[in-house]
């Protein structure tokens, strides 16, 4: 009987610890949305955030996101944030999607510009910038170390024939000097 009671009140006690543990985390976490004025901004994508996901200005929670909607003109996603109206943003704010880490969750970083104008409630940062995908930069780094064992190859293959390693390098990078980006306009 008394085996019962000690594990009762152990029980109890693992409760309590636990309830204190979340409110803990949570009164010193920052997942309240913020509650201020209104801004827009259109990115390309928005993958990654989500409604309730932090605005941030060096770090520091300013802002929540408070909805996403897809721009059925531009197919653009339109992301509406809460700003806390103690701040307020020049209107040549920069607006990124960043992740707080390799894993971490992402958010919204403003860069306040230096305009004197500031960007009224209901109204939009215009300068964005979309994530980067991690898949996008795993295949450039790919190539990137694919191209970097080619020119090591042709440069041991280069020297072990007599050639002068300095006009081998030179001849590499004006290979690189002469790519031509066809996507530039």
């Amino acid at each position: 009987m008394t085996g019962n009671v000690i594990e009762t009140v152990m029980g109890g006690v693992v409760l309590v610890v636990a309830a204190l543990f979340l409110f803990f985390a949570y009164s010193t976490s920052q997942v309240r949305a913020v509650q201020g004025y209104p801004v827009t901004a259109q990115f390309d994508s928005v993958t990654g955030i989500r409604d309730g996901s932090d605005v941030r200005i060096a770090g520091v929670k300013v802002g929540s996101i408070v909805s996403e909607t897809l721009d059925p003109k531009t197919f653009l996603a339109d992301v509406r944030m809460s700003i806390d109206p103690s701040y307020k943003l020049p209107d040549d704010t920069v607006a990124k999607i960043v992740s707080s880490g390799l894993l971490g969750d992402k958010f919204i970083a403003l860069e306040p510009g230096g305009s004197e104008q500031a960007i009224p409630p209901g109204g939009r940062i215009k300068i964005t910038q979309s994530s980067v995908c991690v898949e996008k930069i795993k295949v450039l780094n790919e190539n990137l170390a694919e191209l970097r064992e080619l020119a090591q190859e042709a440069l041991e293959d280069a020297v072990l024939m007599g050639c002068d390693e300095r006009q081998v390098r030179e001849v590499l990078a004006g290979i690189v000097a002469g790519i031509v980006n066809p996507y530039r306009k």
